[in-house]
């Protein structure tokens, strides 16, 4: 017996113990279990009507009131089924709904929040940024200034949709305004201002913003509690974490934000990334061990930076567990100064 003829028998059951019993509290609890029932097996209304009406012409109902009687039946089974049609057509409008908003959110980080990779002799740059849906909640930018220096920022913000890319839209906003004089202890500050007065209050950022100057070699950085960065020496093949005291952008208006600084040398990396690499899953539901990601990064030293993110990455998706997902982000800079 397949589970379609489950349900007709037991929906001839339900019919044949109603017209004997005529108990109508056994009733709405019976027609409620069933209605569940067959929803579940994708039965649609108009399946469910034509049921009762096979089977009231199969079974000996000779005088009206018994015929009428069943109609009971088939009307509380079928207030369930409309509840739950009108519940179901609820969830689609507001999906669709999402998907529209969701569209629109990609849409805005496609056109405003593109960012080139400019090209510099004296360092090279790699970069990769991968949502896990439709929107991400990663950014990154890079700014190419005339006074020999590079502005470079990774965020994370906690948010989705259509408010998480106008906050990213706001901040690439603040950075090109912001000249390359600025500390980016001061630029921080005066983004978690206008994070903090302009976007949702449940909505915050995560940030590293760095200053380079690639004819010096000379790193100036801020985090606003954001992953720690390493650094890697090329001449030691050995890795430095990097790290600054800071608040997430956005909670407190009033906030300061410690400045670092390191020297690179020739060949020298600093790799800054998002917590979709650092808390992601690997196929036995573990956290990966940044140690792998350093030996990736050793792997392939050699490499341009573009390829070495590729590398790290395809690394990964082998890796990560397909159940958890999370935006992925990673920035690389090398330097290539000789002096």
């Amino acid at each position: 017996m397949t589970y379609i003829d489950d349900i007709v028998e037991e929906y001839k059951m339900l019919i044949t113990d109603y017209l004997k019993t005529k108990d109508i509290n056994t009733l709405l609890d019976a027609a409620h279990d069933f209605s569940e029932r067959a929803i579940d097996i994708d039965i649609s209304p108009d399946e469910m009507i034509a049921l009762h009406i096979e089977l009231i012409d199969a079974m000996p109902l000779d005088d009206y009131q018994s015929l009428k009687d069943s109609l009971d039946i088939l009307q509380e089974v079928m207030i369930h089924f409309g509840f739950t049609y009108k519940d179901y057509k609820a969830m689609l409008n507001k999906l669709e709904r999402h998907d529209q908003e969701m569209d629109v959110a990609a849409s805005l980080q496609e056109t405003m929040l593109k960012t080139s990779i400019p090209s510099i002799e004296e360092l090279e740059i790699g970069a990769i940024s991968v949502p896990a849906r439709k929107v991400s909640g990663d950014y990154y930018n890079i700014i190419e200034h005339k006074d020999d220096k590079l502005t470079f920022a990774v965020a994370d913000v906690i948010g989705k949709g259509i408010p998480a890319a106008i906050a990213m839209s706001m901040l690439k906003f603040g950075m090109d305004m912001t000249p390359s004089s600025n500390p980016p202890s001061d630029s921080l500050v005066r983004l978690n201002q206008l994070v903090e007065k302009n976007v949702n209050k449940n909505m915050f950022v995560t940030m590293f913003y760095g200053l380079y100057d690639f004819m010096t070699g000379k790193l100036c950085f801020s985090s606003a509690g954001h992953e720690p960065a390493f650094v890697y020496r090329h001449e030691e093949d050995d890795f430095e974490e990097i790290d600054g005291k800071g608040l997430v952008l956005g909670v407190l208006s009033d906030t300061s934000y410690e400045e670092v600084s390191v020297e690179l040398g020739h060949n020298d990396m600093v790799f800054v990334y998002t917590d979709g690499v650092s808390e992601l899953r690997k196929h036995d539901e573990s956290f990966i061990d940044m140690e792998d990601i350093k030996d990736m990064i050793r792997e392939s030293k050699d490499q341009h930076p573009q390829d070495i993110v590729q590398y790290i990455y395809e690394n990964l998706t082998r890796m990560r567990h397909q159940s958890y997902r999370d935006d992925l982000t990673m920035f690389i800079i090398k330097n290539k100064n000789t002096q």
